[in-house]
């Protein structure tokens, strides 16, 4: 797990429609902290900085208030609907010895020699399903593709994982692959009748003319 990301909340007393458009206004996203059996807190913080943490795959980080850290799992983001701002983020309390599911995105590293030889890389999962630590879950799952060929795949039982990360994810389910390209032989044949019969001096019609 990469170095825990703080971001600094402040408290949000007043809630409503008309309280989270001015502080989408002024770069602030509402958000919530619950969990852990504790009151729930509505809270702001910076869209910029939110954002960057996004970007960087951190699930896991520190939120800071008055000098105080606590350890929270971006639970939810709800997003525009040009799915370009965060319009809210929910934020789930965790501790150390407390093991959670999550999913994390999967990361192709490399360049597979398979692609290079004329196969088509496929690659059916994106993200994986995990159990973890919360404080150990990691930003991504880092697959390496350097030595896939034609008509070889990693499965999730290939994977190699953090220390103490389980993949909840069926053993046999194919996460990479690169396959062979497809050929006109793979077409299949049309069945005997069904082809239209030529019919010669046919006049052509508008679309056949502008082909």
């Amino acid at each position: 797990m990469a170095q825990s990301q703080v971001l600094e909340i402040q408290s949000r007393p007043a809630r409503g429609t008309h309280e989270a458009r001015r502080l989408r206004k002024n770069g602030r996203v509402p958000a919530i902290v619950y969990g852990h059996q504790q009151d729930a807190a509505t809270v702001s913080v910076a869209a910029d900085a939110l954002g960057r943490i996004i970007r960087q795959g951190a699930r896991v980080i520190d939120l800071k208030a008055d000098g105080n850290l606590e350890t929270v799992l971006i639970r939810e983001l709800q997003w525009d609907h040009l799915g370009h701002a965060i319009h809210h983020a929910d934020f789930y309390r965790v501790s150390a010895d407390e093991r959670i599911q999550i999913e994390v995105r999967i990361e192709l590293r490399g360049t597979a020699p398979g692609v290079t030889a004329g196969g088509v890389l496929d690659q059916p999962m994106h993200n994986l399903q995990l159990e973890c630590l919360a404080l150990n879950v990691p930003d991504s799952i880092r697959v390496p593709i350097g030595e896939l060929q034609i008509g070889q795949a990693i499965h999730v039982k290939e994977l190699t994982l953090p220390e103490g990360v389980v993949a909840l994810a069926e053993p046999d389910a194919v996460v990479v692959q690169v396959t062979a390209p497809a050929t006109d032989a793979d077409a299949e044949p049309a069945e005997p009748g069904t082809a239209e019969p030529e019919v010669i001096g046919r006049v052509k019609t508008d679309e056949e003319e502008a082909e």
